[in-house]
């Protein structure tokens, strides 16, 4: 019987004495030591993903050496600003070049990347994901990792299978803003959590959006993907000159609304602050008004009551608040508030319970990829807040109370509830 290549590279690992006595073409594309610059391939070239080339630039220890679109002009445009921006950042690096693809599968097979930034919308993320960590890439994917609560469990499973480094794009957990509310409510400075508001807009709806001409620039078939046929309007993929970010994620198709788009920063701030990286949401109310979009009802199996709504804080802010037996405190990007006021003033002190340090969320993948030691927003942690946010669409959707067992990760004698678990795919796309 033939043995696996990934089987034998892992017993040949855990009998060495050393790894440096094995031939760098047998550890294959996920192996790096901590002295390798690290070969990275981007998959998504819109808005976001140059958003992430130029961030990457800055980083000595990662070389971008590829990119993936399916509309030609924005793939150019990632290829021109990585080459400048090297030369300014990296001058020593006499880069001309970088390897362009139409389609994210050529760009995995090449053979000496390391790693994969995934930028793409929602809908693509899982099946370009598996793919590349079935060949050992590490992984960076943009949240929410899923399209729905079956395709992160498969992700979450593929990246411990494959032995993969996996990071959510979930960078608020990398600020020290928001990591210290999350101390503040682990080390109990609220009292005990009763409740948490997540104001973030509203869920997704079906798309109707008329029909437009279709760039000669963009495979439009390759971007739905596993998406229902439909004809372009530029909404969803606007031409690379439209510097704005593209409105697919309201719609049910590609995304999960501002509720998994803002949602899966907050809710993951949520997770977090109480701990439940690893668990979830055991019931949930949707409004008695069916026409309503905010008022969901969430509660933990500890009775923490978590709410949803799609107003803002702070006046124009997504955030959230915390009501606790002691006080309250509402958090956003830059704001804090607390009540009483000297809460957040309170300094955690050494013998309180300390959570993950990361103040870079990409140097943590980096630094993830050559310790080998993880990462503070793994596959396990982006599903389980990929699916508070969608469990939140599918109350929604139902408009009905759910039980859901979180560790099944099935609903509870719903059978039309768990058929939302997943979706239909087209078939050349399906995951």
């Amino acid at each position: 019987m033939k043995t696996s290549r990934r089987k034998f590279i892992q017993s040949t690992i855990a009998t060495s004495v050393g790894v440096s006595i094995i031939p760098r073409h047998v550890l294959g594309k996920g192996f790096i030591t901590p002295n390798d610059q690290i070969l990275v391939g981007v998959i998504g070239a819109g808005m976001q993903g140059r958003g992430l080339q130029n961030a990457i630039c800055n980083y000595p220890e990662l070389r971008l050496i590829s990119a993936s679109d399916v509309e030609r002009t924005k793939r150019q445009l990632l290829s021109k600003n990585a080459i400048k921006k090297y030369r300014e950042t990296q001058p020593s690096w006499k880069i001309n070049s970088i390897s362009l693809y139409p389609n994210y599968q050529d760009l995995i097979q090449e053979k000496n990347l390391n790693a994969v930034v995934i930028a793409t919308p929602d809908h693509w993320h899982a099946k370009q994901a598996l793919e590349a960590m079935d060949l050992g890439l590490h992984v960076f994917c943009e949240k929410p990792i899923s399209h729905t609560i079956d395709e992160g469990r498969k992700m979450a499973d593929s990246a411990k299978k494959n032995n993969v480094v996996f990071q959510t794009g979930s960078m608020q957990r990398s600020w020290k803003h928001f990591r210290h509310v999350s101390e503040l409510i682990r080390n109990g400075y609220l009292g005990d959590i009763k409740k948490a508001v997540v104001y973030v807009g509203d869920p997704p709806i079906a798309c109707d959006l008329p029909e437009e001409p279709t760039p000669d620039t963009l495979d439009w078939d390759q971007w739905l993907g596993a998406a229902p046929v439909r004809p372009y309007n530029a909404i969803l993929s606007p031409p690379v000159e439209v510097r704005v970010y593209p409105r697919w994620r309201w719609y049910e198709e590609y995304g999960g609304g501002i509720v998994a788009d803002w949602g899966a920063h907050m809710f993951d701030i949520v997770q977090w602050a109480l701990g439940t990286d690893h668990t979830g949401p055991v019931k949930i109310v949707p409004p008695k008004n069916s026409k309503m979009t905010r008022g969901l009802k969430m509660f933990y199996e500890n009775g923490i009551e978590i709410v949803h709504d799609n107003r803002k804080i702070f006046t124009d802010q997504h955030g959230i608040e915390f009501i606790g037996t002691q006080g309250k405190m509402k958090v956003a990007r830059g704001h804090i508030e607390t009540d009483p006021t000297s809460i957040a003033n309170i300094q955690i002190k050494d013998s309180d319970i300390r959570l993950y340090r990361s103040d870079d969320h990409i140097m943590d993948w980096i630094n993830g990829m050559k310790t080998r030691n993880g990462v503070i927003t793994d596959a396990e942690i982006g599903h389980r807040t990929a699916t508070v946010c969608q469990l939140v669409n599918i109350g929604y959707k139902l408009n009905q109370t759910l039980e859901w067992n979180p560790i099944k990760e099935r609903f509870i004698g719903n059978s039309k509830a768990n058929k939302l678990r997943t979706k239909k795919y087209r078939k050349p796309f399906k995951v």
